[in-house]
């Protein structure tokens, strides 16, 4: 991406976004943050903020950008499932893209970005039980596949535009910070973790930095285009994922969560949890990208303050 412009990011105050901004500054890349909060003081010298409410952008805002990343989006679990917060969870990603497509075509064929990595979820295949997942695989049912699968749609749209679209669709992303496993590493560490529903449910992961890593790659190779599994080769079952973390931590993992309760305080959110998909990175692979984060034993031991430190797997 070197001497093509700036990368304009949104959702850069976000987990995965923080370090997507910080590991481009480090390659020397002009980053443009799209921002609901420009007063905030500059992440980093080269770091130039443009104001944003959310869903309209201004074209100028993107021309002449080699790249736009767009990970904005309302979180999953920022609290009960509302009506009013699932449209936000839809107008924050689907609107938003919609928006942002449109304004690239606003702009001269010339100054347009050459691509669009827009974030998208695993959730987009629904339960598909034991069924191997590549990019190729049946898409699912329910709220989250159909946010996905819009979601999607409004990002494929700038294709025609002469950009090039790549949709990252994420497992669950572990980092110690923030987010998933920071939630699950509390609630083990009080002795409460145990598996959620069955069990049986493949959990696709992934490492933060390999999802940082995943977007450079793409922004770097022009091949990589479409649907790309950002997951780790290495995930496991429900019940693996909470006994690994527990024996991390040297906490007991004995307290299943039962599946109507999770339905009850989740509604149409519960298939997040619940749901297998037996995602593969089948994509990312053909593509030459190495994961650094391959196994979750090591990975957590890595992450994890107290626990014992192990090399990770490459």
């Amino acid at each position: 991406m070197r001497g093509r412009g700036p990368v304009v990011v949104t959702g850069g105050t976000g987990l995965v976004g923080r370090r997507l901004v910080r590991q481009l500054r480090a390659t020397g890349q002009p980053v443009r943050l799209v921002t609901r909060r420009p007063a905030l003081p500059e992440a980093a010298p080269g770091v130039e903020r443009v104001p944003w409410d959310g869903l309209q952008l201004a074209p100028a805002a993107l021309a002449g950008a080699g790249a736009l990343v767009h990970l904005a989006g309302e979180p999953i679990f920022g609290g009960l499932p509302s009506a009013a917060r699932r449209q936000r969870m839809w107008s924050s990603r689907v609107d938003s893209t919609r928006s942002l497509v449109g304004s690239i075509g606003r702009l001269p064929r010339g100054e347009r970005p050459a691509v669009l990595v827009c974030a998208s979820a695993v959730g987009i295949y629904g339960d598909a039980g034991e069924t191997p997942l590549s990019e190729e695989g049946p898409l699912g049912e329910g709220f989250l596949a159909e946010l996905c699968k819009a979601w999607e749609a409004e990002a494929r749209a700038v294709a025609p535009l002469g950009v090039r679209p790549v949709l990252l669709r994420m497992g669950l992303v572990l980092a110690r910070e923030v987010g998933a496993l920071a939630a699950l590493s509390i609630v083990t560490r009080l002795g409460l973790a145990g598996r959620v529903g069955s069990g049986e449910q493949w959990v696709p992961w992934v490492h933060a930095e390999d999802v940082t890593g995943l977007i450079r790659h793409a922004l770097d190779d022009a091949a990589m285009e479409g649907p790309v599994n950002a997951v780790s080769p290495g995930l496991v079952r429900n019940r693996e994922l909470v006994a690994t973390l527990a024996r991390v931590l040297h906490r007991p993992s004995w307290l299943p969560l039962p599946a109507f309760a999770l339905r009850w305080v989740l509604g149409p959110l519960a298939g997040e949890l619940l749901d297998s998909r037996r995602a593969l990175p089948v994509r990312a692979r053909e593509r030459g990208y190495s994961f650094r984060f391959a196994a979750l034993e090591p990975t957590l031991a890595a992450e994890l303050p107290g626990a014992a430190t192990k090399a990770v797997e490459p």
